[in-house]
């Protein structure tokens, strides 16, 4: 069947998707490399990968990107030397280090690592971005959705805080919490796609809103109109959709990665060739989650600064309830796939359930 053959973030039959191997795991090379270059440029002193498959064979730049990742010191376990068993050694610990947090490394090992193997080093490198970035910000989303609609249950119900907690907790869902060990070897895929999903939905919620509709991770970023919307949706003013409606696509996307690098802080992972070309789904990915990134640090900013101003002001601040309330409702409407008329049913409807149980309690 044609369903068995579609890739949902790609939106293109896997038969049909014919561009060379080589010409893709070219592009997640370029892509992969300058990720890790903007983390290993913190390292004291700085680290550079110049050829992937050749300066990861050793650890040390495996070990020292992880440091960047996770705060973990793991470059004083490295050992410099040429012989393959220490190298085979320094990955071995690298790979400890990622299997007790839990990142997928089903086929890959030492070996094929301190070999270069291009297939292996990509997908280590993949699932390390998967964990360390979409998850984190994913689920820092999810984390800024709970915050967001407990504060609304403890500031809207003033005497229920052991409720509201109990409802907090129930309704809560972490990025961190893994499948259960029976099911994670059959779950584990569907996992990071429930992750994927989650980005999809968020870059829809802020696209849609500018009349771009974005179906996939692959052939709807071609034009650069969705990097534009995804762009102005962080901070209107920095694009002007209707120049990009006359531009072409390589314009469009050069115009966008320059804009996200001088006015986001948002590194430019990829070459507009590449994604005309051959839109590597992986590659879109790793990039358009460093926007949810640096807009989840903006939200962040902006509610530490509403924070200072109710304390100066004090806590007598409807509007600020009500703007909280349109917040909550947005946010959770970027992550499922419902309307935010059915959001607020839904809200409407919790609060009357939640009355009648302060009704009873009493």
């Amino acid at each position: 069947m044609l369903q068995d053959n579609l890739d949902p973030y790609v939106g293109e039959s896997r038969d049909q998707y014919v561009e060379p191997r080589e010409e893709r795991r070219a592009v997640q090379k370029r892509t992969f490399t300058r990720w890790m270059n903007v983390y290993l440029q913190r390292c004291e002193p700085p680290v550079c990968v110049d050829d992937l498959f050749t300066d990861i064979q050793d650890g040390r730049i495996l070990m020292a990107l992880l440091e960047e990742l996770s705060g973990c010191k793991l470059l004083y376990r490295f050992r410099s030397s040429t012989h393959r068993i220490f190298r085979l050694s320094n990955i071995s610990k690298a790979l400890a280090f990622l299997d007790d947090r839990h990142v997928k490394l089903l086929g890959i090992d030492a070996s094929g690592i301190a070999d270069g193997v291009p297939a292996v080093v990509l997908h280590l490198i993949w699932n390390v971005i998967l964990h360390f970035q979409i998850k984190e910000v994913t689920g820092g989303l999810r984390r800024h959705l709970s915050l967001s609609l407990s504060s609304l249950s403890v500031t809207s119900f003033p005497s229920s805080d052991d409720v509201a907690l109990k409802e907090n907790n129930n309704s809560r869902y972490s990025c961190s919490t893994l499948p259960s060990e029976e099911r994670r070897s059959a779950g584990e895929s569907k996992y990071h796609a429930k992750e994927i999903r989650t980005l999809l939905h968020w870059v829809q919620r802020c696209t849609s809103k500018h009349g771009i509709n974005v179906h996939d991770f692959g052939k709807s970023w071609r034009s650069g109109l969705a990097f534009l919307a995804l762009i102005k949706s962080i901070n209107p003013d920095l694009v002007d959709l209707k120049h990009g409606l006359t531009g072409d696509a390589k314009e469009n996307l050069q115009r966008a990665f320059q804009i996200a690098h001088e006015s986001l802080d948002i590194p430019p992972l990829l070459d507009p060739e590449d994604v005309i070309s051959i839109s590597d789904q992986k590659s879109i990915l790793t990039y358009v989650s460093m926007f949810l990134g640096r807009d989840l640090a903006k939200e962040k900013i902006s509610k530490d600064k509403q924070g200072q101003l109710r304390v100066v002001h004090g806590w007598e601040t409807t509007d600020n309830s009500s703007s909280g309330t349109e917040l909550a409702l947005r946010s959770l409407s970027s992550v499922c796939d419902i309307t935010p008329l059915e959001l607020e049913l839904l809200f409407v409807l919790w609060i009357m359930l939640y009355c009648c149980l302060i009704l009873h309690l009493s």
